[in-house]
């Protein structure tokens, strides 16, 4: 039976970055989302990337769920003007709600907080606590260095093969919706869960 991806977690950098392409591609992704209404879970704040992916679904009539934490939003991410964002006790509990909200998981370019998220999922894969694909888009190439490292940790023996964490590396917004939209990915991981 094909299970239909509803809502999807987007992990990215509460930063631009250095290159225009970052921000680029999180707006197309949040108003393809938007279009294909598919609902985006993210993590609350109103700056980055961050913000550039919500604002897009936002603005193209999506619908969003923001979490975060009081500690982030007084630091560094302010809530999302648009959105209500839901605010829980710590970054454990913000990964564990976005989880149980999503149905799959989009990786935008970002720093150690992208990776944790990213990483912190793909545990889930291993252990068997998760069976949700991921969705790694990899705007002008960002994440092929890390795709060197999975290589790596592979060769040496410390990790099983990517395909075991229903990882897809995917190259543009269309391209990852076509994948959310299509659902197979999702109805292969996880159709002996």
């Amino acid at each position: 039976m094909k299970k239909k991806i509803k809502a999807v977690a987007v992990y990215c950098g509460h930063q631009f970055g250095n290159n225009p392409e970052y921000a680029k591609d999180a707006s197309k992704v949040g108003e393809l989302l938007a279009r294909n209404k598919i609902t985006l879970v993210f993590g609350g704040g109103n700056v980055g990337l961050m913000g550039t992916v919500a604002s897009a679904a936002v603005d193209n009539g999506g619908e969003v769920i923001g979490i975060s934490t009081t500690h982030v939003v007084s630091l560094q991410e302010p809530a999302h003007k648009d959105i209500d964002v839901k605010i829980v006790d710590g970054l454990s509990a913000r990964k564990e709600e976005m989880f149980e909200l999503s149905d799959a998981f989009v990786i935008l370019p970002g720093g150690i907080g992208t990776l944790d998220e990213m990483t912190d999922i793909m545990t889930k894969q291993q252990v068997g606590e998760s069976c949700k694909p991921i969705y790694m888009l990899n705007t002008a190439k960002y994440w092929e260095i890390f795709g060197q490292v999975m290589v790596h940790m592979q060769a040496e023996g410390f990790m099983a093969s990517v395909d075991d964490y229903n990882l897809h590396v995917v190259n543009s917004p269309e391209e990852l919706i076509k994948k959310l939209t299509d659902s197979d990915d999702f109805v292969t991981a996880c159709k002996t869960a």
